[in-house]
Parts: C-alpha cells; sequence; structure tokens
C-alpha cells in the first residue's frame, strides 16, 4: 500500500474495503424481482404458501452455496432444483427455459450506482488508500466492476468466493496491515461488518433498503458499539470514516507503540 502524504501517520486505520453490490450499486433489487418472477412460474402448478416455495427456495439456495458459490448462476441452478422439487417434478421444460433467462437478464442488466457512492469513495480515496472487495460469480463482477465507471480509485480489486474471517485475514496478510489498521463498508452485516470486527477491525454499515436473508445472519462482537457506525446513505460515509479513524487513532495511543 502506498501513502497518500509521505508524512501521514501511519498508526490507526490505514486501508479502507468497500464491498460491491448493495453497497456501490443495486443488485438485490433485481434478484428479489427474478424470485418473484420465479413464484409466478412455480405458482401456476402449486399454491405457493402450501407449498412453502419461498422458504423452499431458501433452503435449497443456502445448501447449494458449498457447491455454486454466491451469485446469479447459482442461484438460477438453484431455481431449477426447488421447481422441480416444488412442483413434485410437473414442471415443464417451457418454464425451466423461462427460469434460465431470469439468469441471463440478471447477468446483462446494466450497472445502477447508489446515489451519491462515487463521491463519497472518491473522498475517501483522497483521505485513505481503499480496495474493493466483493463476492459472487468472477465474471459477472468484473463486468460490474469494468462498467462502474470509477474502478481505478481503488488500490486493488478482490473478488473472492466467501467473504468470512479467514478470507480477511489472508488479505490482511497480502496487505501487511494488521486487523486494526483496516475498516470495511458495506451493507451486508455477515459478509462486511462481523468478519472484520471479530479480527479486531471496524466497519461502517450501511444498510440497503432490502437484503438476502442469509446476509442478515450475523453475531457481532461485544464491542461493535465502539468500531462500527451505521449510516444510512452514501453522503454520511466520509464523516463515519473520519470519525472511526479518530477513535483507531486513540485506541492506538491508550495501548502505546
Amino acid at each position: 500500500m502506498h501513502d497518500r502524504d509521505s508524512g501521514r501517520d501511519d498508526r490507526g486505520i490505514r486501508l479502507v474495503g468497500f464491498d460491491a453490490d448493495d453497497t456501490l450499486w443495486r443488485s438485490q433489487d433485481y434478484f428479489d424481482a427474478a424470485q418473484l418472477e420465479f413464484e409466478r412460474i412455480v405458482g401456476r402448478y402449486v399454491d405457493l404458501q402450501d407449498a412453502r416455495a419461498h422458504e423452499r427456495l431458501y433452503a435449497i439456495e443456502a445448501r447449494n452455496i458449498a457447491l455454486f458459490g454466491y451469485g446469479v448462476k447459482g442461484m438460477v441452478l438453484s431455481m431449477i432444483e426447488a421447481a422441480v422439487e416444488i412442483t413434485g417434478e410437473r414442471i415443464s421444460a417451457s418454464d425451466l427455459h423461462r427460469i434460465v433467462g431470469l439468469g441471463k437478464d440478471l447477468l446483462q442488466h446494466p450497472v445502477e450506482l447508489l446515489p451519491g457512492i462515487r463521491e463519497a469513495v472518491e473522498t475517501i480515496a483522497g483521505q485513505f488508500d481503499v480496495v474493493l472487495i466483493t463476492k459472487g460469480d468472477l465474471f459477472h463482477q468484473e463486468a460490474k466492476v469494468r462498467q462502474c465507471g470509477f474502478a481505478s480509485l481503488f488500490r486493488r480489486i478482490e473478488i473472492v468466493s466467501e467473504k468470512d474471517a479467514a478470507t480477511y485475514a489472508r488479505l490482511f496478510e497480502e496487505f501487511a496491515l494488521q486487523p486494526t489498521q483496516f475498516l470495511m463498508v458495506g451493507n451486508s452485516l455477515r459478509s462486511d461488518i462481523a468478519p472484520v470486527l471479530g479480527l479486531g477491525g471496524w466497519g461502517v454499515h450501511m444498510p440497503y433498503h432490502t437484503t438476502w436473508v442469509h446476509e442478515t445472519e450475523a453475531v457481532l462482537p461485544a464491542d461493535a458499539d465502539l468500531r462500527m457506525r451505521r449510516v444510512e446513505a452514501a453522503h454520511a460515509l466520509p464523516a463515519a470514516v473520519r470519525e472511526l479513524a479518530e477513535a483507531s487513532l486513540e485506541l492506538t495511543d491508550e495501548r502505546g507503540p
């Protein structure tokens, strides 16, 4: 990591990471719309409530993460499996083809930045080195990064299969950082905030108005209130990062060199 200012104090936070989906640009809205269409397709065969279609699809998706990973392709494969199971194998080939089409539409959807996010990232990048850390399908994530228009702000772009404590610990080693020198910005408590706080880092949680249930399942450490801030919109990110950066310096001073 390079210094923005050769005289910069390297105590405290040195690197700020950003999540991508639903932090920089819209994503879950499109997945939600695809799930509604999936339920309309399956609803031609069964009563959705009686069949517990919503819950059964999520159970299959969660079970398949270890095999397919995250992203559109894994979701579509899980939808096909769920459709066959929920309908008792009665679903037609044409309707299975419609489900495949849902995935193709998702993969081709243009990137839509969240309001004010580019300006917020630019401001933070003027004060800290910034990296992008996202998970999902490699090709799809690479395409969205290319389309976003400000990928050049990030010192590094990491597309990983999972965002857990082991992944962040590996990245800290590669970045030559202590966890206490890293702050993560993201919408997911499970993937963006809890693992980093658990390792001793810092976090800014910017919830999105809709979140996949899988990403809400998280246990935060007891001192989360000290090392995490919550903001409602991108314009508040720079101030939250500065506040935590100051807190990290105070903590360093208390502990000593």
